[in-house]
């Protein structure tokens, strides 16, 4: 009975996840097409005329009524179809499947980095809660999260490489030939990802932590003479997978903005450097396509959080 309820919740975990999606399809498309101008003007420029302009619209269908177009766009989705680049004329898969390694690449050395130190620094202060280290890494947090990822890797270029001349200003996966060009490659991204996403983790990780050291079965387990150590990580811990798996699925969602600022900053050639360059150009699909993979790279992380919190709840395993 409880496997079939907890089932029924995974079910309709996904299930939402899926509807959240499709209305998600449906504002990316309408909010591309408010955007001011279109590709025909982007590749004709501002000195085209009337008729030119009447031309190539018609010949990259963008007369087309907007219901039709997104049909069209939507289905070609679900197909594996990403569609084609209005500006270059390449697919867009092709377009995409670079940058997105390049990106994943970023991603997964700053989760590498950020997620080991972030729950580390959370537990800490859960346990030395009321200490001077507990209020230290608690201001250190808030220091942080109220800088914006911009104003931290102006200064980071500023002071490593333009002052003293020890990391490059801009980044590129090309350029490593060992593990010394990684370093250096990927330091000061890394570094400013990891800042915001490290800051979040802290504060939730430490919040989950207190409420599983609060509870009635660890106030328990502490009556009857438990070490403190077994008393985090058999009695707190556990009970609290839950939340620390949402802490790091919505911690790590917050790579999926700052990602875009670094990239900008560090022209690092990743997928939201070519968003952003789509939207200079007015390249519909592609914009459409790239948003909706970081929508849906969003709602994959707060799903699996999700279904991790409902498989690791006592509660629901023994309904």
């Amino acid at each position: 009975m409880a496997d079939r309820w907890i089932l029924r919740l995974v079910a309709r975990r996904i299930g939402g996840a899926l509807l959240t999606l499709f209305l998600v399809s449906l504002a990316v498309f309408s909010i591309s097409l408010l955007m001011g101008g279109d590709a025909a003007e982007a590749i004709l420029g501002q000195s085209a005329t009337p008729e030119a302009l009447a031309g190539l619209r018609a010949s990259m269908n963008l007369n087309a009524p907007p219901y039709l177009r997104y049909l069209e766009w939507a289905g070609g989705l679900l197909r594996g179809h990403l569609g084609t680049s209005l500006i270059t004329g390449l697919p867009i898969a092709e377009m995409i499947l670079p940058r997105l390694a390049s990106s994943l690449q970023l991603a997964g050395l700053t989760a590498l980095v950020s997620v080991p130190f972030a729950l580390t620094l959370g537990i800490i202060a859960a346990v030395k809660r009321g200490s001077f280290l507990d209020r230290a890494i608690s201001m250190a947090t808030i220091g942080i999260v109220s800088v914006p990822e911009f104003l931290i890797a102006t200064i980071a270029v500023l002071i490593f490489a333009v002052t003293l001349h020890w990391l490059p200003a801009l980044s590129s996966s090309r350029d490593i030939f060992s593990v010394t060009d990684l370093i250096r490659v990927f330091a000061m991204p890394v570094m400013t990802l990891s800042c915001v996403v490290v800051a979040q983790m802290i504060r939730m990780t430490r919040a989950a932590v207190c409420d599983a050291l609060d509870s009635s079965y660890v106030e328990a387990a502490r009556l009857k003479g438990v070490s403190p150590a077994r008393l985090v990580l058999g009695h707190a811990l556990p009970n609290a997978i839950g939340p620390i798996a949402n802490a790091i699925a919505l911690s790590l969602s917050i790579l999926l903005g700052g990602v875009i600022v670094i990239e900008v900053i560090f022209n690092y050639p990743g997928i939201a450097r070519l968003m952003v360059d789509a939207v200079s150009t007015r390249d519909l699909p592609l914009i459409q396509t790239v948003a909706m993979i970081f929508s849906a790279t969003y709602l994959m992380l707060v799903t699996v959080a999700d279904i991790v919190a409902i498989l690791s709840n006592p509660r629901l395993r023994h309904r």
